[in-house]
C-alpha cells in the first residue's frame, strides 16, 4: 500500500545526524587541554583559536568549563586532604578569582604547613624543625617539661591528700 519512494518522516534527518556523528572529529584529552590552555594564555582571541583548530566556540567553552571544574575538584580534594589541620586552616578555592590571590593563599598555607603545623608522624614537630636539626633539642625540652609537670602534680596530689 505504501509507495517505496514515499519518504518516512525524519529518516533523512536521522541519517544525516548519524553520518555527522560517525565522521565527527574526536579530540584526545591532550588535544583538548592544549586548546584550552592556548585560550587561557590569551595570545589570540578565542574566535581565532577555534577557527584555527576547526571547532565551535561553544565546544571550546564547554571544554573550558569541564577543565576548570576538574581542576577545582582535584585541587579542592587536595586542599581538603592536605589543608585541613587541627586549627581548621583551609584553602577554599571558590573564593579566589585572581591567580595572584590564590598564589598568596597557597604560599600562606605552605608556610603554615612547614613552619607552624605540628605533624604527628614527625613526633609532633614541624617539618622545618626536623629539616634544620632543631627536632632533637625540642623533644628533649618537652621531655624535661613533662617530667617537671608530673613531679609538680605528684607534689600537689600528696599535699591535697595529707
Amino acid at each position: 500500500m505504501t509507495d517505496r519512494n514515499e519518504r518516512r518522516p525524519g529518516s533523512a534527518d536521522k541519517t544525516v545526524r548519524d553520518i555527522r556523528r560517525a565522521t565527527r572529529r574526536k579530540f584526545s584529552a591532550e588535544e583538548k587541554i592544549r586548546i584550552v590552555l592556548e585560550g587561557l594564555r590569551g595570545e589570540e582571541t578565542i574566535t581565532a583559536l577555534c577557527r584555527k583548530d576547526g571547532i565551535n566556540q561553544n565546544l571550546y567553552y564547554r571544554w573550558f568549563k569541564v577543565f576548570l571544574e576538574a581542576g577545582k575538584k582535584r585541587l579542592a580534594g587536595d586542599a581538603v586532604r592536605e589543608a585541613t589541620s587541627d586549627d581548621g586552616h583551609r584553602i577554599l578555592l571558590e573564593n579566589y578569582d585572581l591567580p595572584g590571590d590564590l598564589e598568596r593563599a597557597v604560599a600562606a598555607f605552605v608556610d603554615h604547613y612547614k613552619h607552624r603545623r605540628y605533624h604527628e608522624s614527625l613526633d609532633n614537630l614541624t617539618p622545618a624543625d626536623v629539616y634544620f636539626g632543631r627536632g632533637q633539642n625540642i623533644l628533649e625540652m618537652r621531655k624535661e617539661i613533662k617530667r617537671r609537670t608530673i613531679e609538680q602534680r605528684r607534689r600537689n596530689h600528696f599535699k591535697a591528700a595529707a
